[in-house]
């Protein structure tokens, strides 16, 4: 397997400073530009993203020394260094958007954890194991940008990722209304408790934008390629609440599922516990060999004991049973800045990688 030469717009920031842990020794990707905005360009990384280190592992001697690019000035020598960038900069949505088709323009391929253009009929925002067929878009994509290599492609948002794996499975019953709430961990808004101490044995009942894309952007990632867009399917029914809570890491959703054909609760269980995806027929580095993890237990998962599981990227899913008004209901967890940020992208790139996108 070649090696890529990757990139990492806004290397500074929490899910910027994840993507370092995790590509730091990545079999197929080597960290060759670092990239931030004009306030950190020209200097060492080790002289900014130091001091605003967060991760629980230090990054390597290599990316200290790397000097870090402008993000937006430096956009034409980045992407001739790399194969393709990793896009996590903090800015105005249209901002982003305009930056991540430049990046495509020159020819860059661009693997966004952000959420400017999950809504461009054209841009596939995969979660790898789910939709991958989405990924076929590229090309109508490429067309309209008047581009040979260039693209942009996206994750969902992170919440998702602890939940819809668990429904997506469940299709050939019908899923009809999925009612869901979720418990947020404060890395999904970039903080820890030192940055937020207000959120120390605090409950906030209020995410901005969170609970629209919870509602919204599974029907995406369940609709169908048609031409050159993807075109959301109607249903299921998705209703959302997203709750903040005084957690580091990891994402719980609350979910309650009604089905047209109601599967027994064994059915439900055998789906999840034999589930698996592209990545793990084609064993992506980054990929968990058990993507959805059943717990019997009654207590079973719990944030601080399961959202590591294979490293951070499995979904840990526990508690069904039968509900009073809709058939069944259960929780799910999932690490919200692996799995549902930065991990996730860098499986998405793998994937990329293995259609022959990158090339």
């Amino acid at each position: 397997m070649k090696k890529y030469k990757v990139g990492i717009v806004g290397a500074t920031g929490m899910v910027g400073q994840r993507f370092i842990t995790l590509l730091d020794n990545h079999p197929w990707f080597d960290i060759t530009v670092l990239a931030a905005s004009s306030r950190s360009a020209g200097q060492k990384y080790k002289d900014v993203g130091g001091k605003r280190w967060m991760m629980d592992v230090p990054f390597s001697e290599k990316v200290g020394e790397m000097v870090i690019m402008d993000a937006t000035a430096d956009v034409e020598k980045i992407a001739g260094m790399v194969d393709f960038v990793f896009c996590a900069v903090d800015m105005k949505k249209d901002e982003i958007k305009a930056l991540e088709e430049e990046y495509a323009k020159h020819e860059c391929p661009v693997v966004s954890n952000n959420s400017a253009h999950r809504h461009t009929p054209d841009v596939p925002m995969v979660i790898p194991e789910l939709n991958p067929e989405h990924t076929a878009i590229i090309e109508a994509q490429r067309k309209r940008l008047g581009t040979k290599r260039g693209f942009v492609a996206v994750k969902s948002n992170c919440s998702l990722q602890s939940y819809v794996p668990a429904i997506f499975p469940l299709n050939k019953f019908g899923v009809k209304d999925v009612l869901v709430c979720t418990y947020q961990a404060i890395s999904g808004a970039g903080k820890n408790f030192e940055t937020w101490p207000e959120m120390v044995d605090n409950v906030i009942p209020f995410i901005g934008g969170e609970e629209e894309k919870s509602e919204v952007e599974p029907l995406k990632i369940y609709g169908k390629v048609e031409g050159d867009k993807i075109v959301p399917a109607t249903s299921p029914a998705f209703t959302a609440q997203c709750i903040r809570v005084p957690v580091t890491n990891g994402h719980m959703g609350a979910v309650f599922v009604r089905f047209e054909n109601k599967p027994s609760k064994e059915e439900i269980i055998e789906i999840w516990n034999n589930f698996k995806g592209v990545p793990q027929e084609l064993e992506l580095p980054s990929a968990p060999k058990q993507f959805l993890n059943y717990f019997v237990e009654d207590n079973m998962p719990q944030t601080k004991l399961q959202r590591e599981l294979e490293g951070g990227m499995a979904v840990s899913i526990g508690r069904l049973r039968e509900d009073t008004q809709y058939d069944y209901k259960f929780v799910c967890l999932s690490h919200n800045t692996l799995r549902g940020a930065a991990g996730g992208a860098v499986l998405l790139a793998e994937l990329l990688c293995a259609q022959g996108y990158m090339d």
